[in-house]
């Protein structure tokens, strides 16, 4: 938002014209977004707490988490608010990258709400039944694959995929990249969900996935580099 109200006056002020760099944008959306987890996250977590919103631990796991019994549980609505906000603030909500991003963001946040909400909330042990959640992850990857493979703007490379390490070779996956999208969005879904549950290990390695693939982002959404490493630009993607 901030760089559609302020990138056009930057004739008039030229300091506005930072807006225009990714660089500036995401270095502060991440300032934004700490400091959104600084004042929100207490406060979710207070209201959490009020309303007697605890973890249950299971009773076959390791003694040593039986002592996490009532920790304030939910707190993915921490991280999506941290998350969504200064997305919409500093990114160009021009992009169609950005959008697939924020409606990925909301679809599955909203599957883990559901499963958090029954669990804690309804007091049913297995939370959201696992076709169900099946069903919300392949249906997301079944959109964001046919918005990949249809839409006008990506018939050149909508099916193509970069080899790494193997210089100017490309597998077109044809037809085949939706069932592609399915399987990957799936697959990194229940990868995390799976991952959940002992301290730090989920945000641990999302944070490293995390860096690594805004690093590749950001190479692949500039001509310059993604010529000199001869993988396929994608304009935007940054």
């Amino acid at each position: 938002m901030f760089y559609h109200l302020f990138y056009p006056l930057r004739d008039a002020v030229s300091g506005l014209n930072l807006f225009g760099y990714i660089t500036f944008r995401s270095a502060s959306a991440a300032i934004l977004a700490l400091l959104i987890s600084f004042v929100v996250g207490p406060t979710i977590i207070r209201l959490l707490r009020r309303k007697q919103v605890g973890e249950e631990i299971r009773e076959d796991g390791p003694q040593t988490h039986l002592k996490k019994a009532g920790t304030p549980t939910m707190g993915g609505i921490i991280i999506l608010i941290a998350i969504l906000v200064p997305t919409l603030f500093f990114a160009r909500l021009d992009n169609i990258y950005v959008w697939l991003i924020i409606l990925a963001t909301i679809w599955m946040g909203l599957v883990g709400f559901v499963d958090d909400y029954l669990k804690v909330i309804k007091k049913m042990p297995k939370g959201l039944v696992g076709r169900y959640k099946m069903i919300g992850q392949v249906t997301l990857g079944l959109i964001i694959g046919c918005v990949l493979y249809f839409y006008p703007g990506f018939n050149d490379i909508r099916s193509l995929s970069t080899v790494p390490f193997f210089k100017n070779y490309e597998i077109d996956f044809g037809i085949f990249y939706i069932p592609l999208v399915i399987f990957i969005i799936t697959a990194t879904s229940n990868s995390v969900n799976l991952t959940d549950g002992l301290d730090g290990l989920a945000i641990g390695l999302v944070g490293i996935t995390a860096i690594a693939w805004a690093g590749i982002s950001y190479i692949t959404g500039r001509v310059d580099f993604s010529d000199y490493l001869n993988i396929i630009y994608l304009r935007g993607v940054g």
